[in-house]
């Protein structure tokens, strides 16, 4: 049974990527759905940020809540329980400070939430030399998702281009069709708040590496299902380097993980409330 979300937090988290950020933002802000509030997750960015996001409140008139931590290395999982704390909506949608969400991306997460379900979308990577010259004159014309302007400002056609061209009939079949599992993605991801706030939020101890996939594997365990919607909520996704990477990170979040898949649990004890 489908349930209109009352409002839409949409979270998304940054680090010091001023420029991504702000295309970001230009995304939100041209959407055709607009019953939504914006809380940035910031990382430990420096005042720049700030004065960024002050700039596009003062030229659009939006509100944006600006929730901040100081820079003790990837905290990722942290601030977005933060700034889960902060929402007020009943609908929570996920992406990231690196991502651009084509004008109808709200209007597909809300018109396919469900009761007892989360959405799981992907994105389509961009090499650097299209990432640079996307302004925001192509996110509000929609030339940044039209594969004509993108193969003529750096992009190389391959098979994958179908996500953006996809529509319609066209993309609820290849949506059901893809091999790739409905998943927990942090850049593009939905559920109700309900759910979350249930599963805790995200296990503080993860930093990079499938952190956002085991809060989807708590609500599986939970009895959650999840909606395939790749090829239907489109974001293109900036190129940048990921210096912060460890392989001690990537392990610790595995054998986190795999707890969480053996013990069937639904609940993190590290998350938006810490149990003693």
């Amino acid at each position: 049974m489908k349930q209109t979300p009352t409002l839409v937090s949409v979270i998304f988290s940054t680090y010091n990527s001023i420029n991504w950020m702000m295309k970001t933002l230009w995304g939100l802000h041209y959407q055709e759905f607009q019953n939504f509030e914006i809380i940035i997750a910031d990382d430990g960015s420096t005042e720049e940020t700030k004065e960024a996001i002050d700039r596009f409140k003062a030229e659009t008139g939006r509100e944006v809540k600006h929730v901040w931590q100081p820079d003790h290395g990837f905290q990722k999982t942290k601030i977005l329980n933060k700034a889960l704390v902060e929402s007020k909506g009943d609908y929570i949608v996920f992406t990231d400070g690196d991502c651009i969400l084509r004008k109808d991306f709200l209007a597909v997460h809300v018109s396919l939430a469900e009761p007892g379900y989360f959405l799981s979308g992907g994105y389509f990577k961009l090499p650097m030399e299209t990432s640079e010259k996307i302004t925001r004159e192509e996110i509000a014309n929609g030339k940044a998702f039209e594969l004509e302007w993108l193969l003529a400002n750096g992009l190389k056609k391959t098979h994958k281009t179908m996500k953006l061209s996809a529509k319609g009939l066209k993309a609820k079949l290849l949506n059901s069709l893809t091999p790739t599992k409905a998943t927990w993605n942090g850049h593009n991801v939905s559920g109700w708040r309900e759910d979350i706030f249930k599963a805790n939020g995200f296990d503080e101890r993860m930093q990079y590496g499938g952190e956002d996939r085991e809060l989807g594997e708590r609500l599986f365990n939970a009895g959650i299902k999840s909606k395939q919607i790749r090829y239907s909520a489109i974001c293109i996704h900036l190129d940048h380097a990921r210096g912060y990477v460890t392989q001690e990170m990537r392990d610790k979040n595995a054998a986190i993980r795999k707890t969480t898949k053996q013990q069937r649990l639904t609940r993190t004890p590290y998350g938006i409330e810490k149990d003693q």
